[in-house]
C-alpha cells in the first residue's frame, strides 16, 4: 500500500510545507495480532543552511489522538521502532525541539508477529520570501537554557522514556524541576513520563506547572488539554483548549479537541465551528464527529455528506461498509 502524507514542517526558523511520502509494506493474511511497527525517517536538510536538526522524537497514539501508546527519540535520517502494537488505527506525531511538526495516520494490520513499516520523509529549510505554503515557526521562547548538570539530566530522562523506563524518567526531571522550577520543557517531558506511568492526576499536575511556567507553550497546552479531555474534565479541556486555539488558530489537533469537548457538554452549534476547522487542516476523525452530531439531531443529509468526505481521505477506514450502508439508506433518491 503507498500513501501520500503531506506532513508540515517547523523549525527555529522559518520553514516551508513540503509533500512527504509514506510508504507502508503489508504481509498477506492480514489478521489483528500484535506486530511491530517501524519505519525511517529521511530528512532532506540539504537546503537548511546550516540549522539543521538533530533528532525527532516519533509518539505513537491511539485513534484521535487522545492516548499515548509510545515515543521514541531517533537521529536524523534514524529508525523508529515500536513492538508489541495490536493491529488497529494510530497517530504517528514527529516532534522536534519540543514542538510537534508533523502527524500521519496509520491503520497496522498484518499477522501476529510481523512487522509493519511507515516511513516518513520530509525536508527540512527555511522559508522563503515566495513560498505559498502557510509559514510556521516554533518560538524562540520556546527555546530553554538549562545548567549543564540539568542538561545530563533531562537528556538522560529522555533517553530512559524512550527506552521505556518510566519511573527513571520521572526520577531524573523531578531532580531537574526541583533544582529550576522554571524549566517549562522539563515539566512537561515530566507530564508525559508520569502519564505514560499511568499517573494521569500527577500527570496533569504537571502539564499545568508547564503551564504556568511559560503560558505561551503550547505542546504543554496540547497535552493538558488533551488529558482533561480523557479524563472526562470537559470544562477545564475547553479552558485549556481555547487557549492553544487563540495561539495557534491552524493546531488541527487543537480544533479537534475543542470541538470533541463541546460535544461532549451538548454544546453541538460551539464545537461545529471547531470541527470544520480540524477538518479543513487536515483531522479526517472531525467528519465523523460532525455526522454524528448532525445524525442525532436528525439533519440525515449533512451527515451522509460528512462520512462521504471521511471516507474519501480514508477509504481504508475499517467500517467502511457501515458507512457505506448509512450513506445509502439516508440519501435522498432522485
Amino acid at each position: 500500500m503507498n500513501a501520500r502524507a503531506r506532513l508540515s514542517v517547523i523549525s527555529i526558523f522559518l520553514v516551508s510545507l513540503t509533500s512527504g511520502f509514506a510508504h507502508s509494506t503489508l504481509t498477506k493474511g492480514q489478521t489483528r495480532g500484535s506486530l511491530t511497527l517501524f519505519g525511517d525517517v529521511k530528512v532532506d536538510e540539504s537546503g537548511a543552511r546550516g540549522n539543521k536538526l538533530g533528532s525527532l522524537t516519533i509518539v505513537l497514539y491511539s485513534q484521535g489522538g487522545a492516548t499515548i501508546i509510545g515515543r521514541t527519540t531517533v537521529p536524523v535520517n534514524g529508525r523508529y521502532r515500536f513492538n508489541n502494537v495490536p493491529a488497529g488505527e494510530y497517530e504517528l506525531a514527529v516532534e522536534a525541539e519540543m514542538s510537534e511538526i508533523a502527524r500521519l495516520h496509520v491503520s497496522v494490520s498484518g499477522r501476529p508477529g510481523s512487522d509493519y513499516q511507515q516511513d516518513l520523509e520530509f525536508a527540512w529549510k527555511p522559508m522563503g520570501p515566495n513560498t505559498s505554503s502557510k509559514p510556521a515557526t516554533v518560538s524562540a521562547a520556546d527555546l530553554y537554557q538549562r545548567s549543564s548538570a540539568n542538561e545530563s539530566l533531562f537528556v538522560k530522562a529522555q533517553s530512559s522514556l524512550n527506552g521505556k523506563k518510566y519511573e527513571e524518567a520521572v526520577t531524573l526531571l523531578t531532580q531537574v524541576v526541583k533544582s529550576d522550577p522554571q524549566d517549562f520543557q522539563a515539566w512537561s517531558e515530566l507530564g508525559t513520563a508520569l502519564l505514560l506511568s499511568d499517573k494521569k492526576s500527577e500527570a496533569e499536575k504537571a502539564y499545568e506547572h508547564a503551564v504556568e511556567a511559560r503560558p505561551t507553550f503550547k505542546l504543554a497546552l496540547l497535552n493538558l488539554g488533551r488529558l482533561r479531555l480523557a479524563e472526562k474534565k470537559y470544562d477545564e479541556a475547553i479552558v485549556t483548549l481555547t487557549t492553544l486555539v487563540q495561539l495557534d488558530p491552524g493546531s488541527p489537533d487543537g480544533n479537534l479537541f475543542l470541538g470533541e469537548a463541546y460535544l461532549q457538554i451538548k454544546k453541538g452549534s460551539k464545537a461545529v465551528s471547531y470541527l470544520n476547522e480540524a477538518a479543513r487542516l487536515g483531522r479526517p476523525d472531525a467528519h465523523l464527529r460532525l455526522a454524528t452530531l448532525y445524525d442525532a439531531v436528525g439533519m440525515k443529509d449533512k451527515a451522509v455528506a460528512e462520512y462521504q468526505e471521511f471516507l474519501k481521505k480514508r477509504p481504508e477506514y475499517p467500517d467502511r461498509k457501515k458507512l457505506e450502508k448509512y450513506i445509502a439508506d439516508n440519501s435522498k433518491k432522485p
